[in-house]
């Protein structure tokens, strides 16, 4: 057991001693972090760093209203959900009236993963089929099942094969994918590769339980698919006799601005068979919600297992979540999303405009993505540009991440009061790192720098010295000289 204030070091070796496998943000010179107060984080020595990627601390972290709600409750009561409470009946209420009618049954976990592995049990029994279909680099989880259905995962497993019941579609992105934003019709043409993978499932004898999608793409590389698609891909997979899964673990709860689920940007007359939810539900206490249909409830309830969560749904959780509820109610919290997103968004199109190395600038609210490349045409991954952003703004005190197939996405999911005045800062700073590369970069600097080191070659070996002559032509210099030419040399 570490102290409480353990030196920075300890608590590193500490943590790779317990955790061998885990990853921690900025590996190379890591961050302790010993509080934090909405869009800022604080490490041991007192120093703030502005907060860009917790999605997690949805209404910002450790919100007053948040921590007393849960402080309330724990004083009274909190017990396996099997008890009568009204927390539980309350929360449920409130959440169902952000969803279409449709979605009227709640379970209550406790994780993203739990609510995903949840989604699979709840179509594979609706539906009495196995086959999967995911996207092309998805994250779903960590457990067995959602690895299985996690690209951004299995793919990195070279000795693992696929799971025979799991089938992957291109993923809709309009920038790098296979039909880009000059397609015609991209949403179409991306639906055509789920029912030309659902026709290729049954020739094998395959039956499609369900088709699974983040509503926005966050590991992927903060995709936005075209409008249209989940309504035909929704189409072709009920055809089949599957279900549609939306999984809103990272971009629910009002984060994209203009509506309160990322699915409702695909149009009202799209809803799915099964949400999941999980991340800012709680502000980062551990909560998730899976929420169907009465049709895919009941058949659940008639397979004869029982279900029931020791933890999900349980007083104290639930009073945290209704505290949530509120405060992106009073705080109006979906609306920042909307007019913030929009600046910062704005703010990165103008340094598009300056700076080559962005080639792509896509996101909804306060879930932005600026990809980088070397190359406009052949979109040529800018991964370690992206890594060097990352480190260089956190020199700046600022937290922010890269992710994608290609690791080149800069990624910004900060908490939802996230401010203008935020949004400024940021891209001011990488403004100034993205002109230092600018001139690290040009012809004309690479062409002074080759004469300038060619000038210098040429002196040392014309002068053994480094280009550093004793007054009367001698090459012996005095022993100041003789120091200085061998700094210059080093």
């Amino acid at each position: 057991q570490l102290p409480q204030h353990a030196p920075t070091h300890v608590t590193i070796l500490f943590f790779l001693c317990c955790r061998p496998s885990c990853k921690i943000f900025f590996s190379h010179d890591p961050i302790k972090i010993v509080g934090a107060k909405g869009q800022y984080m604080y490490d041991e020595k007192g120093q703030h760093y502005l907060d860009c990627i917790n999605n997690v601390a949805h209404v910002g972290h450790c919100h007053p209203d948040v921590v007393k709600a849960g402080a309330q409750q724990m004083e009274l009561l909190n017990t396996n959900s099997r008890f009568l409470h009204d927390n539980l009946v309350l929360y449920a209420q409130r959440l169902q009236a952000t969803l279409p009618d449709k979605l009227a049954v709640c379970y209550f976990v406790n994780s993203g993963s739990e609510a995903n592995d949840l989604a699979l049990r709840l179509a594979r029994q609706y539906t009495g089929h196995k086959d999967i279909i995911t996207l092309e680099n998805a994250y779903h989880g960590h457990v067995s099942s959602l690895i299985d259905i996690s690209p951004y995962k299995f793919h990195q497993l070279s000795d693992t094969e696929q799971n025979q019941f799991v089938h992957v579609a291109s993923s809709p992105d309009v920038y790098r994918g296979k039909h880009r934003a000059d397609h015609p019709d991209p949403a179409s043409a991306y639906a055509d590769e789920v029912k030309d993978i659902i026709n290729k499932a049954h020739k094998k004898g395959g039956k499609i339980a369900a088709f699974i999608a983040e509503s926005l793409q966050s590991c992927g590389g903060q995709v936005i698919p075209p409008v249209g698609y989940f309504q035909q891909v929704a189409q072709h997979v009920r055809e089949a006799g599957g279900v549609f899964i939306a999984d809103e673990v990272q971009v629910g709860f009002g984060r994209v601005g203009s509506h309160f689920w990322a699915f409702q940007l695909q149009g009202e007359d799209f809803v799915p068979d099964i949400v999941t939810m999980g991340k800012p539900i709680g502000n980062g206490h551990p909560m998730s919600c899976v929420v169907t249909t009465k049709e895919v409830a009941e058949a659940f309830m008639s397979s004869g297992m029982e279900y029931f969560n020791t933890f999900g749904g349980n007083p104290v959780s639930c009073a945290i979540g209704l505290a949530v509820l509120d405060v992106i109610e009073k705080e109006d919290l979906q609306g920042n999303a909307l007019r913030v997103g929009q600046y910062l968004t704005s703010l990165l199109e103008k340094q598009k405009e300056k700076h080559l190395l962005i080639g792509d600038i896509r996101g909804r609210g306060l879930f932005v993505g600026v990809e980088l490349v070397r190359d406009r045409l052949k979109l040529t991954p800018a991964t370690a540009e992206a890594q060097e952003v990352i480190y260089r703004l956190k020199e700046q005190h600022i937290l922010l991440s890269a992710d994608g197939p290609h690791r080149n996405v800069l990624k910004f999911k900060p908490p939802m009061c996230f401010t203008t005045e935020d949004a400024e800062l940021v891209v001011e700073k990488i403004d100034v790192i993205l002109t230092v590369f600018m001139i690290l970069l040009s012809p004309v600097f690479i062409l002074t720098l080759f004469l300038y080191n060619f000038y210098v070659k040429l002196l040392t070996d014309e002068n053994g010295h480094s280009g550093v002559l004793h007054s009367k032509g001698s090459r012996q210099g005095s022993p100041q000289q003789t120091k200085q030419s061998k700094r210059l040399r080093t």
